[in-house]
């Protein structure tokens, strides 16, 4: 039987916090709630949940640094609400690690939608439960220099060592490897990482600002690139690799 997964949701409203607790109860997640930041820190050792769903405005502790603390430890995709209604408060979150951002007011239907994307893409491995070795995905490493990406147990090394990248964080460099040499552009990432259309030019920050943390875990610069590249004004491309992306990639 395949694991529920559970959603800790985070806000200082308790009308909020009803509201996504039923909501995300009803399509089959298991929920945990807090009220604060504190109280999200504590839970999340005890709870062990999949995702974390995260307001910014709180008291005691707000979400920007509940984000920054769990950032030291875990790579958990994170979902920041905000109801800031400047744009650059809500690229620090993405800054500090969120994987992503919702405006308030939202629509819940639209919250469900970003977590089940982002769960689908993260923990894949849910998906193999129950398969025979034989019918899983081979494995597979790419090598490009000091940096190797093994796609089978999505893990990324940096000159032997392991980096702590965030489902997200990976998804992108998978997704930009997949295609190496090729550009890809921020409105295809957007969608293909994250499965959602921009609807404002703002939302496209989210891959820019994600672009930009993975380029620093992997030692790469967008001055002097080494591995992903920047197209100016369309999107990024990975560098080219002696394998082609169809031999490589699972």
């Amino acid at each position: 039987m395949v694991r529920q997964h559970k959603i800790l949701v985070v806000d200082d409203e308790a009308t909020i916090r009803r509201i996504l607790a039923t909501r995300l109860s009803m399509v089959g997640y298991e929920v945990v709630v807090a009220a604060d930041g504190l109280e999200a820190l504590d839970l999340f050792q005890s709870a062990e949940p999949d995702l974390i769903v995260l307001d910014v405005m709180m008291p005691r502790m707000n979400g920007l640094e509940v984000c920054q603390e769990l950032r030291k430890h875990t790579g958990i995709p994170i979902i920041m609400l905000t109801a800031l209604g400047d744009v650059s408060d809500r690229i620090k979150g993405l800054e500090l690690g969120a994987d992503d951002y919702l405006p308030k007011p939202f629509s819940p239907k639209e919250l469900e939608s970003r977590i089940q994307a982002i769960l689908r893409r993260t923990m894949p491995a849910a998906g193999l439960q129950g398969k025979r070795p034989e019918d899983r995905p081979d494995p597979a490493i790419i090598e490009i220099g000091p940096l190797r990406i093994e796609t089978h147990k999505r893990q990324v090394y940096l000159n032997n060592q392991r980096i702590q990248l965030t489902g997200i964080e990976f998804d992108v460099l998978k997704l930009l490897v997949s295609k190496a040499g090729q550009t890809v552009s921020r409105s295809d990432i957007l969608q293909q990482v994250w499965g959602y259309s921009a609807n404002h030019y703002a939302d496209l920050r989210v891959v820019d600002v994600n672009v930009s943390r993975l380029r620093s875990k992997i030692g790469d610069s967008s001055k002097q690139p080494k591995y992903i590249h920047t197209d100016w004004g369309i999107g990024y491309f990975f560098q080219k690799i002696r394998q082609s992306a169809e031999q490589v990639m699972c």
